[in-house]
């Protein structure tokens, strides 16, 4: 959500303004987006009595006429978590699976939730969790976090005894065939995640 200067919304009503925010952000609101501008949450719930929005997460509303992105829904609701392997590749079109329901997540070691028993969790240290860490547009044109193609490259290699192999070694011939590659900033992610040398022995094998 961008910052407004709540100065020229002055002359609007509440319900203009919510609705200015939503156009803003793709026809989604947030109990949050209220709260930074001063506005009370009844407003919510006024604007779902009347069929103008519909709640999608705890908090997080999409305007009537939209179709909702579960992907960008998730993310909202569980902002500590960044998409990543297969789900992030999917992203990048650089998976053949799409991720349905399951997807793939990485979060610090310290966290914990009971909204992430239904996917694939990875539990990483803090001195990796933001590495490569990026925006993505979901297939619906949303913001969502994940990593750069290289971090997830690493990370299905890293973690490909719970990958299907065949996914990990499509994804890594499509990686290979990208223009906008980057060996060196894979080499430099591997060599952070300890892993260097298996990194660059799967991209020799699949190299042509």
């Amino acid at each position: 959500m961008k910052n407004i200067n709540i100065e020229e919304f002055k002359k609007k009503s509440n319900l203009e303004i919510i609705e200015t925010l939503m156009k803003m952000n793709n026809g989604y609101i947030t109990s949050k987006d209220l709260d930074n501008y001063g506005i009370h949450r009844m407003y919510l719930n006024i604007m779902w009595k009347k069929g103008i929005i519909e709640k999608v997460g705890n908090g997080i509303y999409i305007d009537s006429i939209k179709i909702e992105d579960s992907y960008y829904v998730f993310s909202l609701s569980m902002p500590n978590t960044i998409y990543s392997h297969m789900t992030a590749l999917y992203f990048h079109r650089l998976s053949i699976k799409a991720p349905n329901d399951r997807y793939d997540i990485t979060v610090k070691k310290t966290y914990n939730s009971k909204h992430l028993k239904n996917h694939e969790v990875f539990y990483v240290s803090n001195d990796i969790y933001e590495l490569g860490l990026i925006e993505v547009k979901t297939p619906m044109g949303n913001k969502v976090r994940a990593y750069d193609i290289e971090r997830c490259i690493c990370d299905i290699i890293r973690s490909k005894n719970r990958m299907d192999s065949e996914l990990v070694k499509h994804s890594i011939r499509e990686y290979i065939k990208r223009k906008d590659k980057d060996i060196a900033r894979l080499s430099n992610y591997a060599d952070k995640l300890g892993i260097k040398d298996e990194v660059m022995n799967y991209i020799e094998v699949f190299y042509e």
